[in-house]
């Protein structure tokens, strides 16, 4: 075709070198619905080459005190916010998220993550304990484990994968990485500042492409004692069974379908826009997302008038309008499922009042083929709804009443996730005692989404196994010993 030319042909990154792969997988423009990128196809033989590289740079990379290790982890962080408003453009195209997002959260996110893994690893200390009576004295060391397999999802694409390579290499591991084929490009993007942060060949090694042939390839790899993974439960249960066989470590961080819980006696000037933000930032495309909102009957009306009226004023329009508040879903594949939430809410008798099918969706001539649509309000839908039990995934949220606390709990936790959960009240007391209860792993109160990377976070039931942050990801990325001297 005509374009075929500009395309960007990424490349694997195994060794420190780049390679060319011998099949390529088209990449989509999210907002546009056309190809502007070919992302390696790569299998087997791309793995094998990036596991036996990361295997030869680990003697090396281990050995190196956590202070050396630091000292070119914030290298990385620095070359990496030289370069911000390059990956920030990258990131708003390759992902449909808003350029103005992309700038104020994934890039310093992900430079943050370099910053705060090379501080966090100097400040780890072991275990000692004595037993004079029998003249032994025991201690704790932690060691890297090897090699780590890092798979990454594509809603946050940088910001996740730097919270896993960071982290990682900071311990002393080496690392096989692969990102999302749908967005690869920052990734890619990286790559070309290792070598100038000085990071050594084959420390930190990323091979595109799918999870069936990548991802499975790394996944049932002998070699590979680890994985951290970042997705969706089926995917994560396909990950436990090819890891069976060899005992690997597994960090799961999966979905959730988080509740928003508000009582009567919650300040909606605050609570109203941060619900909307909680339910809509970044498409939808959140696993923190809330997309199931408990009101107390009492404000129900006034609440769910202001909460419609405020999810009108926020703009769809293509990622490079500052104007905007959310750009477009990932694929056209993810829309028509987003969509397709709707119209079975729709055939259960639930009403939207605003979004999908109901307001005009106003788009530039050449974002018509983009993947856009609004954020959805949905009404009068029973718990037990897909709407209500599923991960959407997508700017779709619903709005049910409540009377009781002891009422609304049982509601909250009475699905399979248990990721996030935002209460908002005044009383103090009821906060606490709500937040005691919720099965969810983070619950924000009063607030959404501000985040103590030194915290752990994960989540319960099917939202995961495992937790990350600062001492949660070092005692993940490492093996601990206990070591008695007698003397």
């Amino acid at each position: 075709m005509a374009g075929t030319k500009a395309l960007l042909m990424l490349e694997n990154f195994i060794d420190g070198k780049f390679l060319p792969c011998s099949s390529y997988i088209d990449s989509y423009d999210p907002s546009t619905g056309e190809v502007y990128c070919r992302v390696p196809n790569s299998g087997k033989d791309e793995i094998e080459a990036a596991v036996k590289a990361a295997r030869e740079a680990f003697p090396g990379w281990s050995s190196r005190s956590p202070q050396e290790r630091s000292r070119v982890l914030n290298q990385v962080a620095d070359l990496l916010e030289q370069s911000l408003e390059e990956f920030a453009q990258a990131e708003s195209k390759d992902q449909g998220k808003t350029l103005a997002l992309a700038r104020t959260m994934d890039i310093p996110r992900s430079v943050q993550n370099f910053r705060f893994f090379a501080s966090s690893i100097l400040h780890h200390t072991s275990e000692c304990t004595q037993m004079d009576h029998l003249g032994c004295m025991h201690y704790t060391v932690r060691a890297p484990v090897g090699v780590a397999g890092l798979i990454s999802p594509w809603n946050l694409p940088l910001y996740l994968l730097t919270w896993k390579i960071a982290p990682a290499i900071a311990a002393g591991n080496t690392v096989v990485a692969k990102p999302s084929e749908l967005t690869s490009v920052t990734a890619w993007m990286l790559c070309t500042l290792l070598d100038k942060a000085g990071v050594p060949p084959g420390v930190v090694n990323i091979v595109f492409g799918t999870g069936p042939t990548v991802g499975e390839a790394l996944v049932s790899h002998p070699e590979v004692p680890l994985i951290s993974f970042t997705g969706s439960q089926p995917t994560a249960e396909r990950i436990t069974q090819l890891s069976a066989p060899h005992c690997k470590k597994l960090s799961l961080e999966l979905g959730g379908k988080n509740p928003a819980i508000i009582f009567e006696d919650a300040n909606l000037d605050e609570c109203i826009p941060a619900t909307v933000r909680s339910s809509f930032a970044n498409q939808g495309e959140i696993c923190l997302c809330t997309s199931r909102i408990f009101v107390q009957k009492s404000i129900y009306t006034e609440f769910l008038k202001r909460f419609v009226e405020a999810t009108r004023k926020w703009k769809v329009g293509i990622p490079s309008d500052p104007l905007a508040s959310m750009g477009a879903l990932i694929s056209k594949a993810h829309l028509e499922k987003v969509r397709s939430y709707i119209k079975r809410a729709l055939a259960e008798g639930a009403q939207i009042w605003c979004g999908e099918g109901v307001d005009k969706l106003n788009l530039p001539a050449r974002s018509q083929a983009g993947y856009f649509m609004l954020p959805t309000v949905i009404t009068d839908i029973k718990d037990e709804s897909c709407c209500m039990t599923e991960e959407i995934f997508g700017p779709v949220t619903c709005v049910v009443p409540f009377d009781s606390e002891e009422e609304v709990i049982e509601r909250a936790n009475n699905v399979k996730y248990g990721l996030a959960a935002t209460v908002w009240s005044s009383n103090v007391g009821r906060v606490h005692r709500v937040a005691k209860k919720l099965q969810s792993g983070l619950v924000w109160t009063n607030c959404w989404l501000i985040r103590e990377l030194n915290l752990p976070f994960g989540g319960m039931k099917s939202s995961g196994i495992g937790r990350e942050g600062a001492k949660d990801s070092y005692d993940f990325f490492t093996e601990i010993k206990t070591i008695t001297v007698k003397h």
